[in-house]
């Protein structure tokens, strides 16, 4: 017996954190715009109503850029670069700070609207999930459409759809047509649709794996498909290798985990200049337990609790250590969480300059699982 056709939908939003930074300044709407920075100034509204918003060219200090508009990735401004990079080649960009609260309720609110119409999902992050549209009659256009509705109806934001017969290809092809787009495919699409494209945009082929293929003249994904079986094993081993020549043919018999379930919950900052850890002791301090308080929020409004409490430093170097202690209850408290993770602190040594801090908080379980653990003792910590 033939089994049902399968389709797939990865739904992606158009330039997630930007676009609801422009719900609330419409004035900046077909504008570059760089959301990040540690030190973005917040906009001001000037004595004569208009509002005034800070310029990239103006930006001093470390930190990275958490996405941008179309306009500004135009100018060659992407997620992940450096701030200082940024501004030399947008200077007149203008640049609004991260408010990661108002983009969890807006991923909240999109996810909810796909629900009504097609409840089976897989939550993939704050701006991106797949649908399975398998058991729905109507045809995949109308589909797409009515959930693209629903989710401006909602948010006032636009996405990107992608239709395929699996995951890998529908990640691939809601990046074909964005913003506001539409890609609907078959397994018979692949060679004109697919095979073009750059090995890279194969989700799992990351920048390694792309350099090794280039170095043996595999540039495109029908490349990749068409290479010899044996020179892949040789150069990445049996398993990769078979999973390389799958992803290539547009294969992928992965199913939808409607029931995501996170590993941990974190939080990290990089600091604009190195701190140390006795001559900035107070700023670390209040740093520290920011993160803390911030990590246990986050647990508190997901709903879990975890047993396993982590830190992360970065010093100076570049070098990286982290430790991690476990509880024998799991807890959300921000207080217990200060504590555990000040005990960890003792346990690294704290005699060089700090670049990054972070507060990590794993083995997760629901908050109704076990009664939480009582609210710690404030103790005396090392930061």
């Amino acid at each position: 017996m033939d089994l049902p056709a399968r389709r797939i939908a990865h739904l992606d939003m158009d330039a997630f954190y930007a676009s609801v930074d422009l719900l609330r300044y419409p004035e900046l709407r077909g504008q570059p715009v760089v959301i990040g920075g540690r030190r973005a100034q917040q906009p001001v509204l000037a004595a004569d109503g208009v509002r005034r918003f800070a310029r990239l060219r103006d930006y001093v200090g470390r930190g990275v850029i958490t996405t941008s508009t179309y306009e500004a990735r135009a100018l060659g401004v992407f997620s992940g670069m450096g701030t200082m990079k940024a501004a030399k080649l947008a200077p007149e960009a203008y640049l609004l700070p991260v408010d990661f609260d108002a983009y969890r309720r807006y991923s909240r609110l999109f996810k909810a609207a796909v629900a009504t119409i097609a409840p089976q999902i897989e939550d993939r992050g704050i701006d991106e999930i797949y649908i399975d549209l398998s058991d729905h009659a109507e045809d995949s256009l109308i589909l797409a459409r009515r959930i693209k509705e629903a989710v401006r109806a909602a948010t006032g934001l636009s996405c990107s759809i992608g239709i395929t017969p699996n995951k890998l290809l529908s990640k691939i092809c809601s990046d074909l047509d964005k913003p506001d787009g539409i890609t609907i495919l078959s397994l018979a699409d692949v060679p004109s649709r697919i095979w073009p494209l750059p090995v890279k945009k194969i989700n799992g082929i990351g920048p390694k794996a792309s350099a090794k293929l280039a170095a043996l003249d595999i540039a495109t994904i029908g490349e990749l498909a068409a290479a010899d079986p044996a020179l892949l094993q040789t150069h990445f081993g049996l398993s990769y290798a078979q999973w390389l020549l799958e992803a290539a043919s547009g294969i992928d018999h992965r199913p939808l985990s409607t029931c995501f379930e996170p590993k941990s919950i974190s939080r990290e900052t990089t600091f604009e200049k190195d701190l140390h850890p006795r001559q900035d002791r107070a700023a670390l301090s209040a740093i520290f337990t920011e993160l803390c308080t911030r990590v246990a929020g986050d647990l508190q409004r997901e709903g879990y609790r975890g047993r396993k409490i982590g830190i992360k430093l970065r010093y100076d170097d570049f070098q990286t250590v982290t430790r991690d202690a476990s509880l024998p209850l799991a807890t959300d408290d921000p207080r217990e969480i200060r504590r555990v993770a000040g005990e960890c602190l003792r346990r690294v040594p704290l005699e060089k300059k700090l670049r990054l801090l972070g507060v990590r908080v794993s083995a997760l379980q629901s908050a109704g699982e076990e009664p939480p653990t009582p609210p710690g003792v404030q103790a005396e910590l090392p930061l």
